[in-house]
């Protein structure tokens, strides 16, 4: 049986809450003017323990199932996991995020979750020394047993994956499309290995993400570099310019109270005054490996 059966007549079988509480998720994204941050204080200002299907009417939810199970055959997705804030399985360490999630998606082995993470991340446009340096610190960590979590994004993001599979470590891609969705395009491969073989996360809505032009579906990007941090003991990264998304994911670990390490080499770059800066909040600079060991293990 897939993980959220949409045809299933049993009772015993079909996971009807879960599927509730998508469409209703799905339809709170598509109110006018709705964020992560508007959604997250809808949930502030509700009785402790409300999950989306108490916010929004039955007749409400019963269209966007309809409409979710319309997304789901025209992008052939199956297999969809769900979990939702206050039942099983939900990840209590999301909550440090300054506007948590209530229900996020996800395809492929859920276990890893629960397993000891780093995120590894960093430019698009990653330098060639870059992409060495990725190779080597992913290298050190499966070694070290940790998940490799990253974004699934070009330069640093898919060379730590890529990394990670070819080690035979565990790697988690946290997207910041739909799961019916690919993006970049280049990395529809990678995506379904990890999502077949490993751990695919996503937050996004598939509704509001196929309502609105690519211009308004950036703003899941910098927001599930949010996620991600959240989701792991640190996030490291490896080199990043001035205006980078991520430094939106530095921010983040140092205020979900998570490590943050940056490399030298960022230091070294003049151009650059975010470094100094974070290990004022309480980055720590990374010479070699054993500056992240002894900070972890």
């Amino acid at each position: 049986m897939s993980q959220l059966d949409f045809g299933s007549q049993n009772p015993f079988e079909r996971a009807i809450s879960p599927f509730e509480e998508m469409a209703a998720y799905e339809a709170l994204w598509t109110e006018k003017g709705a964020t992560f941050k508007t959604i997250a204080d809808k949930f502030r200002q509700a009785p402790a323990g409300a999950t989306p299907s108490d916010l929004v009417s039955g007749s409400t939810i019963d269209s966007f199932k309809i409409k979710l199970k319309e997304i789901m055959s025209r992008f052939a997705v199956s297999d969809i996991g769900v979990r939702v804030h206050g039942a099983g399985e939900y990840p209590q360490k999301l909550r440090d995020a300054r506007h948590p999630i209530e229900v996020l998606y996800y395809q492929g082995w859920w276990d890893l979750v629960n397993t000891r993470s780093v995120a590894v991340v960093g430019s698009r446009k990653v330098s060639e020394e870059g992409i060495r340096r990725t190779r080597k610190l992913v290298k050190c960590l499966v070694e070290d047993g940790f998940t490799i979590v990253s974004g699934l994004a070009e330069g640093v993001d898919t060379q730590a994956h890529q990394t990670a599979l070819a080690l035979g470590g565990d790697t988690i891609a946290v997207i910041g499309t739909p799961l019916s969705h690919n993006y970049p395009k280049q990395n529809s491969e990678l995506q379904h290995t990890i999502r077949d073989n490993h751990l695919l996360i996503s937050q996004v809505p598939f509704q509001r993400y196929l309502d609105q032009d690519f211009r308004s579906n950036r703003i899941f990007f910098p927001e599930r570099n949010v996620t991600m941090s959240a989701l792991t003991e640190a996030t490291i990264i490896i080199e990043a310019s001035e205006t980078s998304g991520t430094l939106t994911q530095a921010r983040a670990a140092l205020a979900q109270g998570r490590k943050l390490f940056i490399l030298e080499s960022c230091f070294q770059n003049p151009a650059l005054t975010w470094p100094a800066r974070f290990e004022a909040q309480g980055a720590i600079r990374v010479k070699d490996y054993e500056d992240v060991r002894r900070n972890l293990l």
